[in-house]
C-alpha cells in the first residue's frame, strides 16, 4: 500500500465516512469473548509492540478465536504470535470483506490516528469497540481509550484491553516466536561464519532522517574485528548497496535483501546483539531479548525506545527532536544532526559494554573515558 496515498485517502474519505457513520453505542459490553478482531495496519514495529497485548488477551480467553487485521508491509510479524488464529491483510479487497462480515464478539482497533481502521471495526457491527480516542474516530468505538505519546507504546496498547478486564503487565523478555523453517534457514546463512561470534547490524530506516550512515556502520564494524567479533548486515534489498560498503574487507557478511523478514529474525536471534536505528528491525530484535544498541533522533524515545538493562538507547536530546508524530516526519532543515552527532566510538562504548555485560567478550576489552549511554527517558 502506497503510504503516503493511505493519508491522503484517510484524511479526506476517513473524515467523511468518520461524520456519515452512526455513533458507536456507550459503554456497551459483550455477553462473550469467543471471538476477537485486532485491526493493526501500519509498520512493523507497532505491530511488534502489539504482541504482548494479544498475549494477555490469549491468557484472559484461552478458547478465543484471534484474529488479526493487518497489512503486507507489517503481517509476518504475527507469525512470531502463536496466540493469533488468522491473519487477514487490511490491504486484500477480499481479506477485508471477510472481516467485515467476519460476526466479532470484539474489535480492537489499535490504529493510533488515522480513521479508517476505526470505520472498519465500526463496520464489523461488533457487541464492543474499542480504540484510541486521538481525534472524531472516538465516536466509531463503545470504549473510546486516551492515547499519550508519553506512553511507551506496548503501555498503550495494554490501555485497550482495559474494558475487556486485563490489567496491563510487564512483557516477558522474550515475547516472539522463530518459526522452526526460519530458525533452519538461518542457521544454514550463518554456516559461513563458521561458528565465529556476530554483532547483527542493521543500517535501514523508513526515512532517510533515522539513517546514521554506512560509512559509520562501517567504522563500527573494522571497530569490532579487533576484538575477534564479525558483523553481520540484514535488511531489504534497498539496504544492499549500503550492507556491502559495511562489510568491505571485514571479517561478516551482508544478508540484506537475501532473507524473508521471518528469516531475518531468525539471524537476529542468533547474534550476541544488534546496532540499529528505531526501525521495526530494531522491535524484533527486544521481541527476541537479544541485547540492543538503538540510535534515536527524530523518533519519540520515550514511546519506542527499548527498556531495560539489556539495552542501550543513544539519543543526543537537540531541542528540535523528537520530531516525529503520529508516524510522519517533517523535512529535516539541518539535515538530521541528532544522528549526525552521534559519534562511532560512543556505539562501541555501548556495544562493548552490553558484549561484556554478556560475557562475548572479556571486561577489559570495555574502554574507559568514553560518554556514558543508557536508556532515554
Amino acid at each position: 500500500m502506497n503510504i503516503r496515498l493511505m493519508k491522503i485517502v484517510d484524511g479526506f474519505l476517513g473524515r467523511l465516512s468518520v461524520k456519515l457513520l452512526l455513533k458507536a453505542p456507550a459503554d456497551a459490553s459483550a455477553t462473550k469473548a469467543d471471538s476477537i478482531l485486532l485491526i493493526r495496519p501500519g509498520g512493523i514495529g507497532d505491530a511488534v509492540h502489539l504482541v504482548p497485548a494479544i498475549q494477555a488477551v490469549r491468557m484472559k480467553f484461552p478458547s478465543a478465536q484471534i484474529s488479526v487485521l493487518a497489512e503486507r508491509r507489517n503481517a509476518s510479524v504475527f507469525q512470531f504470535c502463536p496466540d493469533v488464529h488468522r491473519v487477514l491483510l487490511y490491504d486484500r479487497p477480499s481479506d477485508l470483506l471477510t472481516a467485515l462480515r467476519g460476526g466479532y464478539d470484539v474489535v480492537i482497533d489499535s490504529e493510533q490516528w488515522h480513521r479508517l481502521s476505526a470505520v472498519v471495526a465500526r463496520l464489523t457491527r461488533a457487541p464492543l469497540l474499542i480504540g484510541f480516542a486521538t481525534n472524531e474516530r472516538a465516536r466509531l468505538f463503545s470504549h473510546p481509550i486516551e492515547y499519550s505519546h508519553d506512553d511507551y507504546e506496548v503501555d498503550s496498547f495494554f490501555n485497550l484491553l482495559a474494558p475487556l478486564g486485563i490489567e496491563p503487565t510487564q512483557p516477558a523478555e522474550r515475547f516472539l516466536t522463530v518459526p522452526a523453517a526460519a530458525a533452519e534457514k538461518g542457521a544454514e546463512l550463518l554456516a559461513l561464519l563458521g561458528g565465529r561470534q556476530f554483532v547483527t547490524i542493521f543500517p535501514g530506516a523508513s526515512i532517510a532522517e533515522r539513517r546514521w550512515g554506512a560509512e559509520r556502520f562501517g567504522r563500527l564494524a573494522q571497530m569490532l574485528a579487533a576484538y575477534g567479533i564479525a558483523v553481520v548486515v540484514v535488511g531489504g534489498k534497498e539496504d544492499r548497496e549500503q550492507g556491502e560498503a559495511i562489510v568491505s574487507d571485514r571479517p561478516g557478511l551482508n544478508l540484506a535483501g537475501r532473507t524473508s523478514l521471518v528469516e531475518t529474525a531468525a539471524v537476529i536471534n542468533r547474534g550476541a546483539l544488534l546496532v540499529g536505528g528505531d526501525s521495526g528491525v530494531l522491535h524484533i530484535a527486544v521481541g527476541l531479548g537479544r541485547p540492543t544498541v538503538s540510535l534515536f533522533g527524530p523518533g519519540r524515545a520515550r514511546k519506542w525506545a527499548p527498556r531495560g538493562d539489556r539495552h542501550c538507547v543513544i539519543n543526543k536530546g537537540l531541542p528540535c527532536s523528537p520530531c516525529t508524530t503520529y508516524g510522519t516526519t517533517p523535512p529535516c532543515r539541518i539535515d538530521a544532526l541528532c544522528m549526525r552527532e552521534i559519534g562511532v566510538e560512543e556505539v562501541l562504548n555501548a556495544v562493548t559494554i552490553l558484549l561484556a555485560s554478556t560475557g562475548a567478550i572479556p571486561p577489559s576489552c570495555c574502554k574507559r573515558g568514553w560518554l556514558e549511554v543508557g536508556v532515554s527517558a
